[in-house]
């Protein structure tokens, strides 16, 4: 039996991988947060118009502030990634 290091070496590598493809990804298509954060925006408001409050989702306005954080953070790393 190892001490486990091997699995964790595995795990940080697993990650490192999954990073750089991802920021490859977003470099390549840079106003692509920007245009998700906008459709979770969206919709939230079409939810609020067509379902109404009686869900939790929708009562606490998620997707406006899951787009909102989403559009930002595409907009923060647009100039880094780019």
């Amino acid at each position: 039996m190892g001490n486990g290091n091997g699995q964790g070496r595995d795990f940080n590598r697993l990650i490192n991988e999954m990073l750089d493809k991802t920021s490859n990804f977003l470099a390549a298509r840079p106003g692509l947060l920007p245009l998700v954060g906008i459709g979770l925006i969206l919709l939230n408001w079409l939810l609020q118009i067509f379902v109404g409050t009686d869900y939790w989702l929708v009562d606490s306005n998620f997707f406006l502030h899951l787009g909102l954080i989403v559009a930002l953070l595409g907009l923060l790393l647009i100039k880094p990634l780019g």
